[in-house]
């Protein structure tokens, strides 16, 4: 049996002194007195979820990998991740696919893992035997996924499937873009402003009102994906979730130079005044949670060279960042870490269906830890970073705060720059 403590450790929605003991990989109490680590005013907050990563493996493994993708969540705090079905090839639209991204896995986690499901047109016969082997749910696009072996669904093909999921209480994740509304870029086009104008925030508010349409008719459970607007987070309907992500928080469309893929992502990064109105919609819970939508790809791929938005990679590396990056802004606006463990761990948790286990300290959950250093600082070197390529948005700024260490089932997983490979475990969704 081993002990922590700290003067400030997260429980139960505030922040007291406290001493967890804990015994192969669970808490079984939490109370007073001395331990065998102490981490003085450190602040110990359970270890954070992310619901939403893309680890590309197998298939695009020159993109980001198990091994450097978990390296770098526990680096940032993060001791769980669910693997999205895309970008791997094959996509996770069946358990022979699943299997085989289960296998890719071998020895490499050091983070602990679940996946996600995928939806592409044909693959409703699957729901039953993926949901079977303990995928966390379903994602779906309605729109290009940016990959030819992950096509959208139409609405009239998720209408059919959705009552398999409502079935089975598991949700659809959507990406909620309208593609009757979107505007393509002609051709090579360096303009941030282009690019913004060609995925407005109305084609995403139209695409959820079209989901919750189909929630109410179907009632499966939808969640929306990677939030970008106070238009769509306005749309929500009754039984809804949405996120949003750290990128939509820190930065604006007036700050993205021309030329700047690195901030490229789909929705894209919108105006001022779009992300206040996220922040809004996290502190009265309207959004749940804000994942990180890690999706790396190398310079190359990311036309860093060329700087030119219709060919770039639509996604953004930020698994390792998105504790110290969400605190940054938030203290901005006088958020505390209490809130924050809701959206960063609680609620990712609660979505895929791993809460019993993950998300919060209290007794029977798993030891997961991340000792915090919410008055540190760091310097974003895209090349320091866990993940496989240094591309990052993040590059050079200074952010708040540090990860003085992460524990996994009480194991020190990370600390001080050290990482404990090999130690996270392959999880299933509970309920």
């Amino acid at each position: 049996m081993t002990t922590i403590r700290s003067e400030r450790v997260v429980i139960d929605g505030e922040m007291r002194p406290a001493t967890i003991r804990y015994e192969a990989g669970r808490i079984v109490a939490i109370g007073a007195g001395t331990a065998d680590i102490d981490f003085g005013a450190h602040v110990v907050l359970p270890g954070l979820v992310d619901s939403h990563v893309h680890v590309n493996e197998p298939g695009r493994t020159e993109w980001e990998g198990f091994a450097t993708a978990t390296r770098a969540a526990v680096a940032g705090g993060t001791t769980t991740i669910v693997d999205m079905p895309l970008n791997s090839v094959p996509p996770t639209v069946d358990v022979v696919a699943l299997e085989e991204k289960q296998a890719a896995t071998l020895g490499k986690l050091s983070a602990d893992t679940a996946f996600w499901g995928g939806l592409i047109p044909g693959s409703g016969e699957h729901v039953d035997g993926l949901a079977d082997a303990g995928v966390c749910g379903f994602k779906a696009f309605l729109v290009d996924s940016g990959v030819d072996e992950f096509p959208p669904m139409a609405l009239d093909e998720l209408r059919k499937v959705m009552p398999k999921l409502a079935k089975r209480g598991l949700p659809l994740l959507l990406h909620a873009e309208d593609p009757s509304t979107l505007i393509p870029l002609g051709g090579p086009d360096r303009s941030y402003s282009a690019y913004l104008l060609s995925r407005p925030a109305e084609s995403e508010a139209a695409a959820v009102r079209h989901a919750a349409s189909l929630a109410t008719e179907t009632g499966a459970r939808v969640h929306i994906l990677h939030v970008s607007s106070g238009d769509a987070a306005a749309n929500l309907g009754p039984g809804m979730s949405g996120e949003t992500c750290p990128h939509y928080l820190v930065f604006c469309a007036e700050e993205i130079s021309d030329g700047a893929t690195p901030f490229k992502c789909a929705p894209p990064i919108r105006a001022s005044e779009q992300r206040e109105a996220l922040w809004d919609a996290l502190r009265e819970g309207v959004l749940s949670m804000v994942v990180s939508d890690h999706s790396p790809a190398p310079a190359s791929v990311k036309a860093v060279d060329t700087g030119d938005f219709a060919t770039a990679w639509g996604g953004i590396g930020s698994l390792q960042l998105r504790l110290q990056a969400t605190w940054t802004a938030a203290v901005e606006r006088g958020v505390d870490l209490v809130e924050l463990v809701e959206w960063l761990a609680v609620g990712p948790a609660r979505l895929a269906g791993l809460g019993d286990r993950k998300g919060r300290i209290a007794v029977g959950m798993d030891a997961d830890f991340t000792v915090f250093d919410p008055d540190g600082s760091y310097i974003v070197r895209g090349s320091a970073l866990e993940h496989r390529h240094p591309v990052t948005p993040y590059e050079r700024m200074i952010l708040r705060g540090s990860v003085v260490a992460t524990l996994l089932r009480g194991q020190m997983v990370y600390e001080t720059g050290r990482i404990a490979a090999g130690l996270g475990k392959m999880l299933e969704r509970h309920g």
